[in-house]
């Protein structure tokens, strides 16, 4: 929650709380704010307990932590041995070869293909009798 939060920032809420309620008062609020921190930790522990008791055993081992969406899918990939195939797809496709492929393409650098495999020519221009599914474009009707 506080993660973004440096030091020279610290220093200047400190400075300014002992502003706001002076020296004499401050490790008394201190305290007073620990001490509510820690009711509000007992009162959520205390509901998790009484969540997961009522849920019944087979909720036992439950976390609200898996509630995250990131968290859930995080552990399912990491725990569940269907999803492996997932990974392995992963692992095989690799995502570098097939931007410089299309990049050698736009800059007309493709390397000759192979014999036997018939990869289009991505800068010829087509046929128009192949193309002739769609009516020409009409400038003045639109």
């Amino acid at each position: 929650m506080f993660s973004d939060i440096g030091g020279l920032e610290v220093v200047a809420l400190v400075i300014l709380a002992v502003l706001i309620w002076g020296p004499d008062k401050l490790p008394q609020l201190i305290q007073d704010v620990s001490r509510f921190i820690r009711k509000i930790r007992d009162f959520s522990e205390s509901a998790k307990q009484d969540i997961r008791s009522e849920l019944g055993p087979e909720f036992k081992d439950f976390e609200f932590e898996d509630l995250n969406p990131k968290a859930f899918i995080r552990k399912q990939l990491t725990e569940n041995p269907d999803l492996r195939d997932i990974q392995e797809l992963r692992s095989s496709f690799d995502l570098r070869k097939e931007i410089d492929e299309v990049a050698d393409a736009v800059k007309g650098t493709a390397s000759a293909p192979a014999a036997g495999s018939a990869t289009p020519d991505l800068l010829k221009k087509r046929d128009t009798s192949e193309t002739t599914d769609r009516p020409p474009f009409d400038a003045d009707a639109t």
